[in-house]
């Protein structure tokens, strides 16, 4: 079994020979980890209960996180769940990467598809899967975007799309979302979309394939699954809070296979995360920084504001050379477009030429950065 090194080791090895100029302080913007403290009353659950530390916990997720993912979902998206229709997880990574060995290990010749560029996990989870890759590209000229090709997809097994999209920033809507789940009824694959940025909006909130599934009929989500993580949402990485959540049937099956696997959070990490899902207010403040950061975007580089997430997709030309140049000059690390992507079937990769910016610092670190930025595109 044979991984591709992660993007941020390419990064690494990129940047490894370069002196960063000293007469500036090193700001880095390559990791989608929020730079801000993670709210009081969070922490202060995980002190408060760290005596449960003592207990094993349950695979399935105590009943007060469950109740609190669940009421998340309901006053998000207007999806009122059954108790069967959600699992809590140890942060979503995990579950991206072992959900597809669960669902392809019965397929004699599976087929997974992904968005491209991509998270690479997937990519990891096809490989250990044995699966075949199909790429989905996000192009400028679609919009970033992804193109429905019927025929293509009629013969896969393990669709995950990633809306709002990381790295471009894209969002569908729900009409967009829900010809996605007619397609996966028609053609019976299994529908997954990574929702973990759907939180950090900066106008009106995004929907979720949960709402485009019954959108279009299919109440109780056949085939249509939905991750998500108070990852970004709470600025919390660290408390390793997710949930997949959708199609019950998929669910029971995938839940007793989490027993043998061994991802259950620690009590402690369930009443924190708990607490992180009940609130609301926290999620606004957030929102609010990221969309100042934008309005520093817009204003220094002259990009337009996305729906949602917390990044620019920015067009460099030489995005390695921009890159090192970037680094050398000015004491930046920004993330080329290519790590994120693979060649498809042409030979094209559709990262190159760009790379990603993660807005996750103060406004006045942000503006800084976005400056040098500029500067070493001038």
């Amino acid at each position: 079994m044979r991984f591709e090194p992660y993007p941020f080791e390419k990064l690494a090895a990129l940047l490894e020979p370069i002196t960063p100029n000293p007469d500036y302080d090193p700001i880095t913007l390559t990791i989608g980890e929020p730079q801000f403290e993670t709210p009081a009353f969070i922490r202060e659950s995980l002190e408060v209960n760290s005596a449960e530390l003592r207990k094993y916990p349950k695979t399935a997720g105590e009943a007060y996180l469950h109740e609190a993912m669940r009421g998340f979902v309901e006053k998000r998206f207007g999806v009122a769940l059954e108790p069967g229709e959600l699992i809590p997880t140890f942060g979503t990574r995990e579950v991206l990467f072992n959900f597809p060995q669960f669902l392809l290990f019965d397929k004699p010749s599976p087929v997974m598809a992904f968005t491209n560029p991509f998270y690479q996990i997937y990519e990891g989870a096809a490989i250990a899967s044995r699966a075949k890759m199909l790429l989905i590209n996000l192009d400028a000229a679609g919009g970033f975007k992804p193109r429905i090709d019927e025929e293509t997809l009629a013969g896969c097994d393990l669709v995950i799309l990633n809306f709002p999209n990381n790295p471009t920033a894209s969002c569908l809507s729900v009409e967009e979302l829900g010809a996605w789940v007619k397609l996966a009824l028609k053609h019976d694959f299994v529908l997954l979309n990574d929702e973990c940025y759907s939180e950090i909006y900066t106008g009106d909130p995004v929907p979720s394939l949960l709402e485009a599934s019954q959108h279009v009929g299919n109440d109780r989500f056949k085939n249509v699954l939905v991750i998500n993580s108070v990852s970004k949402r709470s600025s919390a990485p660290g408390l390793r809070s997710g949930f997949i959540a959708g199609d019950a049937e998929i669910l029971e099956g995938y839940l007793q296979y989490r027993t043998y696997i061994g991802c259950a959070a620690p009590l402690p990490l369930q009443r924190a995360a708990a607490a992180a899902w009940s609130d609301e207010a926290h999620v606004a403040e957030a929102r609010e920084v990221y969309k100042r950061n934008f309005a520093l975007a817009r204003d220094v580089l002259g990009v337009e504001t996305p729906e949602a997430t917390f990044y620019v997709w920015l067009q460099v030309g030489d995005a390695l050379e921009f890159t090192q140049r970037l680094y050398r000059e000015y004491n930046v690390k920004v993330l080329p477009g290519e790590y994120l992507a693979r060649d498809d079937a042409r030979g094209e990769n559709p990262g190159k030429g760009f790379v990603r910016i993660a807005l996750v610092e103060s406004e006045a670190r942000t503006k800084e950065a976005l400056e040098r930025i500029k500067r070493c595109m001038a």
